[in-house]
């Protein structure tokens, strides 16, 4: 992992909100990680934790408070032309969370899918334009004569497969998926899913995947952060967060996740999560990499104990 690059790079992210008003919201508040080339990072947490604040501050659809974000060690918020702006929002697309408030209800879907296509002169001609649209049709598993119809005609599914096709058209290497599979139905989420995974691996793609269903985040992410109120919790490979969380905010939300046996289900106790003893007083506390790859925010009184079951669980 350590040898390959790292795409981006989120140092001190500060996402403030009403700033200086009795109403301040501190929706990110000093958050740094990073990814690698070809990896998915999934970011999970609780409503209201500010993991979509994260991936909107990433792509530049908030300037960040305080903080910088590097992509491909440029700091994005360096970028003052138009051109370079540009260059960035091709190499950088985001799948939003809601497959039809983000899809314009009046446009057909070939001209949703173009709309990155005709910003970035990637169409050479008319017939061009359409024959990239109908490809990108096809490898999200539609119809290309789906292309004059508008978004009111499809399933959830199949809007947000459009979505994925218009992220698609302009040939990105980085994809932020926001909650892409919370709003529709479980038996299409997989599929969905699916459909990503596949995609990541023909067009070596990299994700941040948002979200907070913690089943479908280790199914398909490579290394998962954990946000609480603006802050990182804990990053480490997907399996050992869910073998060994650290944490107690990973392992509250660990213990809530439902599992298909009855059996277990009937002893299963969700795990209380108690804020003030671990944010609520005024010991100094950050990310600290305990073990080779796995990080937890922790203070330097609390660190031993951390590291004490991380070796152990390394030992078994």
């Amino acid at each position: 992992m350590a040898e390959r690059e790292q795409i981006l790079q989120v140092k001190n992210l500060k996402q403030y909100f009403n700033v200086g008003k009795p109403d301040e919201v501190k929706a990110v508040d000093d958050i740094s990680f990073a990814i690698y080339q070809g990896e998915t990072f999934g970011l999970v947490g609780e409503s209201g934790s500010g993991k979509t604040t994260v991936g909107r501050s990433i792509i530049h659809l908030y300037e960040p408070t305080a903080g910088k974000i590097l992509f491909h060690g440029q700091d994005i918020s360096q970028l003052k032309s138009a051109a370079t702006r540009l260059q960035f929002r091709q190499q950088m697309q985001m799948i939003f969370q809601d497959p039809y408030a983000s899809l314009n209800p009046r446009m057909k879907v070939k001209d949703i899918i173009a709309e990155g296509i005709d910003v970035h002169h990637l169409a050479t001609s008319n017939q061009d334009r359409d024959d990239r649209v109908a490809h990108l049709l096809e490898v999200v598993g539609l119809n290309p004569d789906h292309a004059t119809r508008y978004p009111y005609e499809f399933s959830g599914g199949q809007r947000q497969r459009i979505g994925i096709a218009r992220a698609l058209a302009v040939e990105p290497e980085f994809i932020i998926a926001d909650e892409p599979i919370s709003a529709l139905d479980v038996s299409i989420q997989a599929q969905v899913v699916n459909l990503l995974q596949d995609l990541q691996a023909q067009h070596e793609l990299t994700y941040l995947f948002i979200a907070h269903d913690l089943s479908m985040v280790k199914y398909i992410s490579d290394r998962i952060g954990v946000i609480h109120y603006g802050r990182l919790m804990e990053i480490a490979p997907a399996d050992e967060i869910y073998a060994n969380p650290l944490h107690p905010y990973t392992k509250s939300l660990l213990s809530a996740v439902p599992v298909p046996d009855p059996e277990y289900e009937r002893k299963r106790q969700a795990i209380a999560y108690d804020a003030t003893l671990y944010e609520g007083d005024d010991k100094k506390r950050q990310l600290v990499e305990v073990v080779p790859g796995h990080f937890i925010r922790a203070s330097a009184d609390e660190l031993p104990t951390y590291q004490q079951q991380a070796m152990h669980y390394q030992v078994v």
